[in-house]
């Protein structure tokens, strides 16, 4: 019989063209649930585990910011760290749209357009951390060095504290 191939991701491929290491981790799930229910289901700790937050500023631009899965993204400072007065969460009806990817399989990495990034900060002392993998029932594990370097991103203090 035939190996059945694995489905890459527009992230994966991004990954393997950059040469960034990353391990792959899938579960099955067939709707959006939330990250600390994905953690649970891998057994995968809370601290290691960041949500991709996809936010549109005052200025009409749209922004990305990736903070651990319990935590909440603090607007203020999320706006200031990418320049903007304001920035509000976009609809999840958006989120396809803005992104090509859809609420629950989100990532930073390969989205339609390159948006400005920002990382929560405290990641910078995590060796890995684990992000979506750009589908439902994917979730990529990586240095958080190499998920700002695929995406583009700068770390920031954006989360309440």
């Amino acid at each position: 019989m035939a190996k059945q191939k694995e489905i890459k991701t527009n992230a994966m491929r991004i990954l393997e063209t950059q040469k960034i290491p990353y391990t792959a981790h899938t579960y099955e799930c067939d709707e959006f649930i939330d990250g600390i229910q994905i953690a649970d289901m891998l057994n995968l700790p809370h601290e290691k585990v960041y949500k991709t937050l996809v936010t549109k500023g005052n200025s009409n631009n749209y922004f990305v910011f990736v903070i651990p899965i319990a935590e909440e993204l603090d607007m203020k400072k999320a706006a200031k760290s990418v320049g903007e007065k304001s920035v509000a969460m976009i609809h999840v009806k958006d989120i396809n749209a803005v992104t090509g990817y859809i609420r629950g399989g989100c990532t930073a990495i390969g989205m339609k357009k390159q948006y400005v990034t920002r990382i929560e900060q405290s990641a910078k002392e995590l060796e890995k951390i684990i992000v979506s993998g750009g589908k439902l029932g994917m979730q990529l594990e990586l240095s958080p060095f190499d998920l700002a370097k695929a995406s583009k991103a700068e770390f920031a203090d954006i989360i309440f504290s």
